[in-house]
């Protein structure tokens, strides 16, 4: 590999952590915020759907960005725009002023994936595992950010967990600046890139498919540590409420490695449209399991879930890459991660509402279901044969 490759692997892989680690220290401490400001589960939804949904907003402006500023000037306004989002946070004495920080700190997380997947599908040879590698380093920041929110806010406070984020932002900017090479960007306009985006049918059932994965990540995830810390009364009774709500989430997200791993496999061996409906199909029993269980079972319930659902990252990043030209490639990230991160900003809100009219435990049947467009849009995917896959 060159070493400009390696680089830029580096850079795009710590980029990745950081950008999830920082947007899963809100979901982390949403008990220790319902204690401290005495907000009921419905304002903390709509407070963590403000930065959930500006997480996805973000992305359509930033892949047209792309292509005229290219990736490098994008990581920048990333990582400097994420620190400053989280200097608001450490700052804020309020909830209006934690919305506003963490409404900032998602738009400038939302620059990050068209720009850093863009740079890898040109760049990488081995698009399924090299996005494979990429997706570990996220779910390794979904792994570290629970965990060092947890340990921070436990013996520490809660603004430290937010500027550990920032220090790793500020080291990234520099570099960012001082490693990656300014390089013109070329863009081909030819017939075969023509002929990819004709399938315009299967570019939209693709994007449904987007939506409810989204969906359904936004719901479990903001809402996973507290179920954590409200359902293993037997499970590390030793463990503060705040700090196990970290814990086993971190668990969670790194057995998320294995499935990017796998899905990095699988993703350069088989159809990928084929791989990622039965990933679907099998994220729907084990996210549902997790509302009705409790203790070990709902813990055992959950790693399944890690695995499984982190299948489908690098197969379905693959899978975009295939259905758009590299001309507009930043554009379709950009639109995937606007749909499944914007419209999947809801989900926090929803389940918010849910689980102050219901309980935590019934958001997760009801995200496991909202799965099933997913499946439908996945089956006609199938049936298209025009498709790179």
């Amino acid at each position: 590999m060159k070493k400009e490759s390696k680089i830029i692997i580096g850079i795009t892989a710590a980029s990745h952590l950081a950008v999830h680690a920082q947007m899963m220290v809100f979901p982390t401490l949403m008990l220790l915020f319902h204690h401290e400001f005495r907000l009921g589960m419905d304002v903390l939804g709509m407070m963590a759907s403000a930065g959930a949904f500006m997480f996805g907003l973000g992305a359509i402006p930033a892949g047209i960005l792309e292509g005229k500023l290219g990736g490098r000037a994008l990581l920048l306004i990333y990582q400097i725009g994420s620190a400053f989002g989280g200097l608001i946070l450490v700052l804020a004495d309020n909830p209006i002023q934690m919305t506003l920080g963490l409404g900032l700190l998602g738009l400038a997380s939302s620059i990050y994936h068209p720009a850093g997947l863009t740079i890898l599908s040109r760049r990488l040879t081995n698009l399924s595992k090299g996005l494979a590698v990429h997706g570990i380093a996220g779910s390794s920041g979904l792994a570290l950010g629970p965990f060092i929110a947890g340990i921070t806010a436990e013996f520490g406070s809660w603004r430290a967990s937010y500027l550990v984020w920032i220090g790793l932002q500020l080291l990234l900017a520099f570099v960012t600046f001082t490693m990656i090479q300014r390089r013109e960007h070329v863009v081909k306009n030819n017939v075969s890139q023509k002929i990819e985006i004709t399938d315009k049918p299967a570019i939209i059932l693709y994007y449904i498919m987007a939506i409810t994965l989204g969906f359904s990540f936004g719901g479990f995830t903001t809402f996973m540590p507290t179920l954590f810390g409200m359902q293993t009364e037997g499970i590390f009774s030793f463990f503060p409420e705040t700090l196990k709500a970290g814990f086993f989430t971190t668990l969670v997200f790194l057995s998320g490695i294995i499935g990017q791993t796998v899905g990095g496999y699988f993703g350069d061996k088989y159809k990928r449209s084929t791989l990622l409906f039965f990933i679907i199909i099998l994220n729907m029993p084990f996210m549902a399991v997790m509302g009705y269980t409790s203790g070990w079972a709902l813990f055992i319930a959950s790693i399944f879930l890690g695995i499984v659902y982190f299948l489908n990252q690098p197969v379905s990043n693959a899978l975009l890459a295939d259905l758009t030209p590299s001309s507009h490639r930043g554009l379709g990230y950009g639109i995937s991660f606007f749909l499944s991160f914007g419209i999947g900003g809801i989900a926090p809100a929803v389940g918010g509402w849910i689980a102050d009219h219901y309980s935590v435990a019934m958001v997760f049947p009801v995200m496991a279901s909202s799965l099933i467009p997913g499946v439908i849009a996945g089956w006609l995917l199938i049936q298209r044969r025009n498709q790179t896959a």
